[in-house]
């Protein structure tokens, strides 16, 4: 066995990090619960890298625990395989071993084939072209939801864990740099709590984080390496990070790194949120790095403080002749957070701001912006 440390930690065998810092960033009043977490590392040996991701193991909702316990009519001693095969007590497996949110194919299909109730679904699932009415029809619901609206299944509780998928690991981008913190890690995360089908719902992992994980309840933990969103090795060349909400996160890792590696190169941050007073995160930091001279221009975009909605993309187009000056000097261009949305109408405003300001027929934009991404100059974490 090797002797170094960081041989011994690995997403088969994750670190138990300990949380000691959790605070809210957005303030009261704010329609989110985003928190700034600070898991040390000590003892670990472990490394990782400005722009690198945390993958960490959550456990389940103790409460939903108990209540589909309940559903099974189980005592939650008895003896089922976990995620390994190992035998393990049923309460101990629905706690840490499987998902028991978000319900599997195979768990659809058993209610659909042993409930007389269940005739929509049956019907929807029997054709493999409605796979989406499928994903609208459960949308929303979990586990808990299909055994209470279907009491006459029994389910023995090896059976019912054989329909459930392993519980999987949450990757995070990690919002500090290890030249500055090597023996901690740092993570902003969006605690995901609504209310769907009249029951509330949490996220399984931001609410173990907020709510669950403290000194004495470790976060089981690995780094996942974002080979393909490091910073430019030159730093003398400018950056321009365009990351609202969370995906603030690795920006904030990227600016400590290139104060502390005393990189020359300029910096430009696009940051957004819904309202200034409640969502602008790590504003006392951004606004002291702008003093500092680290942060060379920021951006804002608080999207519900006028009537008309602004966004990160529209500041970016407001400025575009400078953002193409910066481009046309060797910028790195880096874009964080939603994928579904944000990241096509960033990447829409990018090529609208080179035919804009670089004078180019939309064919030669789109050109443009291939050859920065060949270059390796445009580079994305999307989720």
């Amino acid at each position: 066995m090797s002797s170094d440390p960081a041989s011994l930690y690995s997403r088969k065998n994750p670190f138990p990090g300990r949380i000691v810092v959790n605070r809210p960033l957005s303030q009261p009043g704010s329609g989110k619960d985003i928190r700034h977490f600070e898991i040390s590392l000590a003892g670990s040996g472990l490394k990782y890298e400005t722009g690198d991701s945390m993958g960490v193991f959550p456990d389940n909702d103790p409460a939903l625990v108990e209540e589909i316990l309940a559903a099974l009519e189980a005592t939650g001693e008895e003896i089922v395989p976990g995620n390994d095969g190992a035998p393990v007590p049923l309460r101990q497996a629905l706690g840490r071993h499987y998902q028991i949110t978000q319900p599997s194919k195979q768990f659809l299909e058993n209610i659909a084939a042993r409930s007389e109730g269940a005739s929509v679904l049956r019907e929807l699932l029997a054709d493999p072209l409605r796979k989406g009415d499928v994903e609208k029809y459960v949308y929303g619901m979990e586990v808990v939801d299909f055994l209470l609206t279907h009491p006459s299944i029994h389910f023995t509780p090896e059976e019912f864990v054989k329909l459930l998928r392993k519980l999987q690991p949450r990757l995070y981008s990690i919002s500090s740099s290890p030249r500055m913190y090597p023996e901690e890690a740092h993570l902003t995360i969006a605690t995901v709590r609504y209310e769907s089908h009249g029951r509330q719902r949490k996220g399984v992992a931001s609410t173990f984080l907020a709510e669950r994980a403290h000194e004495h309840v470790p976060v089981p933990l690995f780094f996942h390496t974002a080979k393909h969103f490091r910073l430019p090795e030159d730093g003398s060349l400018p950056v321009i990070m365009v990351g609202p909400g969370t995906g603030i996160a690795p920006f904030r890792a990227f600016l400590q790194d290139r104060k502390a590696a005393g990189a020359t190169g300029k910096n430009w941050l696009f940051f957004g949120d819904q309202k200034a007073a409640y969502d602008y995160l790590y504003r006392d930091e951004l606004e002291a790095m702008q003093a500092g001279g680290i942060l060379t221009r920021l951006d804002l975009a608080f999207s519900r403080d006028q009537e008309a909605k602004v966004y990160v993309q529209h500041r970016m187009l407001e400025n575009a002749d400078e953002l193409y000056r910066w481009l046309e000097a060797g910028a790195y261009f880096y874009v964080c957070g939603d994928a579904s949305r944000m990241a096509k109408d960033v990447d829409a405003a990018l090529h609208k701001v080179v035919e804009t300001a670089g004078g180019k027929t939309p064919h030669e934009a789109a050109e443009y912006v291939e050859a920065l991404k060949k270059a390796k100059r445009y580079r994305r974490d999307v989720y």
